[in-house]
């Protein structure tokens, strides 16, 4: 495949609260071949699970390709969250510290892939990466405090 195209969501109830990220992965053609839902835990932020959610895709890639391909693999990653794709960009600072190690995490695996576009999208084209979200939050069960 010449490019990936990466939907990615996260989010959390409460905020912070139980959190959740969902992953679609298409092709060029935008045709999806693989999607992903997985709960986080119960006390992050929403902003952290949109982290987890671009970490939780790259690494997928790298595991689904492989090293040597994911190399030569141009990626355009859409989200709805403006202070993900912002602050991946260069464009906003980060000011909190879970943040600065989600960011690294995430500009560190981004260096192993060819190209990298980050796209910020309106939510209503990030329905099934949302619903993914929302699918692992209501199958979890919660425990009470």
């Amino acid at each position: 495949m010449k490019k990936l195209i990466i939907y990615t969501d996260g989010g959390a109830r409460g905020n912070p609260g139980p959190a959740a990220l969902g992953v679609v992965i298409c092709n060029e053609k935008g045709e999806e071949f693989k999607k992903y839902s997985q709960y986080l835990g119960e006390r992050l932020t929403n902003n952290e699970a949109e982290y987890q959610a671009l970490i939780f895709a790259f690494k997928k890639i790298k595991h689904l390709f492989g090293k040597k391909i994911a190399k030569n693999q141009d990626l355009e990653v859409r989200a709805d969250s403006e202070l993900l794709i912002k602050q991946m960009k260069g464009e906003y600072k980060i000011l909190n510290p879970n943040i600065q190690d989600l960011f690294l995490t995430a500009w560190n695996l981004k260096l192993d892939f060819k190209k990298v576009k980050l796209k910020l999208i309106p939510r209503y084209k990030n329905k099934q990466a949302d619903h993914l979200v929302n699918e692992a939050l209501d199958k979890t069960p919660r425990t009470l405090l």
